[in-house]
Order: C-alpha cells, then structure tokens, then sequence
C-alpha cells in the first residue's frame, strides 16, 4: 500500500491542504521525511530541488541552524502557556519597524485567520457590511472570502463552495484582478456602503500577476474618498517580495495588512495590523472580537522573530533577488530554444511561469488560458529529475537564501530536458 493510499484510509482526502494532493497534476504526492537548505528528502530516500519552500515560509532556506536553535532553546522553557511572553511584543515591535504601516497588529495562527479578523474589524470600525475582493486572489478559506464573481461589475457574488451562506454572499463583491475602472465604478455606486477592499498586490494565487500601474493607486484612493478601509494581503508577499513587503516595493499605504508565511518562520503563524485606530476597535479596547488560544505561540514567535532578524541584513534581498532572476531567467531561455512558449515573472524571491505566449500576464484570464496539460507534463519531468514545484499551474513559486549556483544549475539542465519533451 502507498503512502498515500494509506493516509487516505484515515485522513480526508489523505491531505491536511487539498493542493498537496497533486490533483492539479496528477499523480500521488510526494511525502517529505526531511529538508535542509534548498532541499527536500522524500521518504522513499529520494532528493528534491524544493522551490515550494513550504509554499513561502522557508525564505532562509529549510532548518536553518539559527531558527532552529531558536525554537529549541524556547521549547525547554515550554510549548504554550495560553498568556503573554515577551517573544511576543519583540516580533511586533520587529514587524511595525519593518513595515511601518502597522503600528499595532495582533498575532494569530494562520493566513485565513488573519484576513477573517482584518475583515471583521473593517466591518466593525466602519459600520458596514460590503466587501470587495478580486477575482483570481486567494485570501484563505472564511466564508466571505470563497465567493466568485456575479455576472458584471455591480452584481454581488455568489458562494463558490458548499457551506457558504448565500446571505454572506450578498455582502461581497468580486471585481477583475488589475481593473482600476471596475473598481471606481463600483466605489461611485456603492462607496458608502463599502466596508473594505481586499486584495493581493501581487497576485500569488493564480500563478504570479503583478499589479499594473495605477491599479493599486487606485484602490489605495477610492478607499480613501469612500472612508472605507484598504486590506493589502500580504500573507504570501509581505517579507517575500522586498524588506518592506509589496506595500514598500509599490509606495502604498494600507489601513490594514494581513501577514503570513514568514512571520512564523516555518511554524504557524500569522499576523494583522494597521492603524492604531482601527486596531483599537479589537477587544478587549474595543467591541470587535477575536482570540485564539494558540495566537503568539512561544515557539512560532522564536521562529518567525529569528527569520525577521536574519533577513534584515544589508544586500539580503538584492542576493536574492538576483537569484531568483537567474532561475527564471535561464527558464525563459530553455523555453525559447525549445520553442516551448513562456510568460514569466519574478520579484524578489518570489516567482511565476505561465505555458502562453499571451504576456505579460495581467488578468486571470490570462492564466485560465494557458496551456494547463502542458504545466502537468513539465511538473512531472521536473520531478523525474528531481526538482520540485508546485503541484499546480495555479501557485507561485520561491527562491530561498539557500538557493545556489549548484541548485540554479541542476534546475535548468533539469528544465532543458523537460522543455525538449513537450515541445
């Protein structure tokens, strides 16, 4: 019996996250045993190129030494205690001085959980009951936020999955990703009855689409006239992209941002915050309520407070950056002289590709007409040859600081071939 077929005897869908299960691509998924730096070891003893990086944590790479230590020496002192620890105030005092938009924030355990409470607190502070959010961007998995789009720009969504209440649905709007004149169009109708718009600014969730310019602008004003608030998803983005997240790389100032990914540094946790006004509205200074008894965990603090101390070195994200480049780059290049057509993007240690000659990619649109039979073939020559990718055409990659000349090159003799066989 496989792995997988035993995991399924006792797990749903014998995954714990329904991408991990290469339904995207086919195939049973790989069961990892281990990581160390920019490597995986899968539990059949095979070895891995990893540029999931647990799908953006593992910025430094897996069990980096500091990190480690870090969450051993806490680990001694103990797991939980249900009540404030220092580590706590040391990792928001890091995150407000690395993103100064937020001057107070609250911990919590996971990306979903952070852009529910974000959403909840921008209903609370403004009194009203309207969202928008984007088609193609993926802000976890709450109720308001799985809706897809109505049938123009001023109808209201409708649930995208069972379990979701056609009432909650009432009260979001989803808007094509990048269309500034939807956004003001839909902000002169209804602006006064709009609790807050969410968004991505890169979009990581259907493949990597950057924002075109004047979009985020956009959002960023209309909110502002309307006196509803700005929601900058950085859960993947935030650390990823630039020291300052996505906001500082675009100059834009959000009301709230929700965190992620490598706030915990490889453990779960995650993060909102924003204006000390409105985050004075959460209990218990305001009415607007949210706990949980695992928020500023002892040990995901060490982790994610010694991830934020080791990448704000001087020349950090330039290195990494121009790693990232070198893949994509080379990927590109393989591509061409495959005459496989490519759209790619990168930024930071964040990167895309995308099986069209339709780029640059801007829409999701774009990304739903890709060649998607050909992204499943490629997948799986890559992991023939040991590199491993996203199980999806619909997900984001990353690079890590761990990430070498060596790793670079296998990848791309590894990709030569894998371009040669669905040419």
């Amino acid at each position: 019996m496989s792995l997988y077929s035993e995991a399924r005897r006792h797990i749903a869908g014998g995954v714990n996250s329904p991408v991990r299960a290469f339904a995207g691509v086919g195939g049973e998924p790989v069961f990892i045993k281990s990581g160390s730096g920019a490597w995986l070891e899968a539990e059949d003893g095979r070895r891995y190129v990893d540029y999931v990086g647990s799908w953006g944590p593992m910025i430094l790479g897996h069990a980096h030494p500091a990190v480690i230590d870090a969450v051993i020496e806490t680990a001694k002192r103990g797991l939980s205690f249900g009540a404030p620890c220092v580590l706590e105030t040391r990792i928001a005092e890091k995150i407000s001085a690395l993103m100064p938009s937020i001057e107070r924030l609250r911990m919590v355990s996971s990306g979903t959980e952070a852009t529910m409470s974000a959403i909840r607190l921008a209903r609370g502070h403004t009194g009203r009951e309207t969202i928008i959010k984007f088609e193609g961007c993926y802000h976890g998995h709450s109720d308001s936020l799985l809706i897809k789009a109505g049938s123009g720009a001023l109808t209201l969504g409708v649930p995208s999955s069972p379990g979701v209440p056609e009432a909650l649905a009432a009260h979001t709007i989803t808007l094509p990703f990048n269309d500034s004149s939807a956004v003001e169009s839909v902000f002169a109708e209804l602006g006064d009855k709009i609790a807050c718009l969410i968004v991505e600014p890169i979009a990581g969730n259907m493949n990597m689409v950057p924002p075109v310019p004047g979009f985020l602008e956009t959002c960023r004003n209309e909110c502002t006239k309307s006196g509803s608030i700005l929601i900058l998803d950085e859960v993947m983005t935030g650390f990823r992209v630039a020291k300052g997240g996505a906001q500082a790389l675009f100059d834009i100032q959000p009301d709230l941002t929700t965190l992620g990914k490598i706030v915990g540094g490889g453990m779960p946790a995650a993060a909102f915050g924003g204006r000390a006004d409105i985050m004075a509205d959460i209990a218990p200074d305001g009415p607007v309520y949210q706990a949980g008894t695992l928020s500023g965990n002892p040990l995901a603090m060490a982790a994610g407070l010694t991830t934020l101390e080791l990448l704000d070195k001087p020349g950090f994200y330039e290195a990494l950056g121009e790693r990232t480049g070198q893949l994509v780059n080379g990927l590109a290049a393989c591509a061409s002289d495959s005459g496989v057509p490519l759209a790619v993007e990168f930024e930071g240690g964040m990167f895309g590709f995308v099986f069209s000659d339709d780029g640059p990619v801007r829409q999701f649109a774009q990304v739903a007409g890709a060649d998607i039979e050909r992204f499943k073939a490629f997948f799986h020559g890559m992991l023939e040859e040991g590199i491993y990718l996203a199980p999806s055409a619909y997900e984001a990659g990353f690079v890590s600081a761990a990430h070498g000349d060596d790793e670079i090159e296998k990848t791309l003799a590894a990709a030569r071939k894998a371009f040669g066989a669905i040419a």
